[in-house]
């Protein structure tokens, strides 16, 4: 099984990244505009939202667990244009500095292959995050 680890420390606070990533319907917008078109939760099955990328890439994502304490998603793409044998992802938020975050995204995928797009989406994935948080984090300080 392959595992993707990645790190980026974001000049925000952690509880201002924390509610983007916890919010599991909309999240993945909130995280990444332009590159994540649609996020929306699945009628029938409310653990699992769709998400779908500009690149007509759709993924299912069903819910494993949302943990506030310590900042912590856990979800699995369960299927649509991505099939994956087995996946297994978690983000985290950490306190970094003096009123940074440090972000830690994890996926565990099989098959191995799938790694590869996996790790380049979600380096795409963070610079866009980083870039929209930092951008935002100014007119928050001074609207707080």
């Amino acid at each position: 099984m392959a595992s993707v680890h990645k790190e980026i420390i974001i000049d925000a606070d952690p509880a201002t990244v924390w509610a983007i990533i916890s919010d599991f319907t909309d999240g993945p917008v909130r995280m990444a505009p332009g590159f994540v078109t649609d996020s929306r939760l699945d009628e029938d099955e409310p653990d699992v939202r769709i998400v779908t990328f500009t690149d007509g890439t759709v993924l299912r994502e069903r819910l494993i667990a949302l943990d506030d304490e310590p900042r912590r998603l856990v979800f699995s793409v369960t299927g649509d244009t991505m099939q994956p044998e087995h996946d297994n992802a978690s983000m985290q938020v950490f306190p970094h500095g003096d009123g940074g975050s440090r972000f830690v995204w994890i996926h565990d995928v099989r098959p191995d292959d799938l790694a590869i797009a996996m790790g380049a989406g979600m380096d795409h994935g963070l610079s866009i995050f980083k870039q929209t948080v930092e951008s935002a984090a100014p007119d928050a300080k001074e609207n707080a």
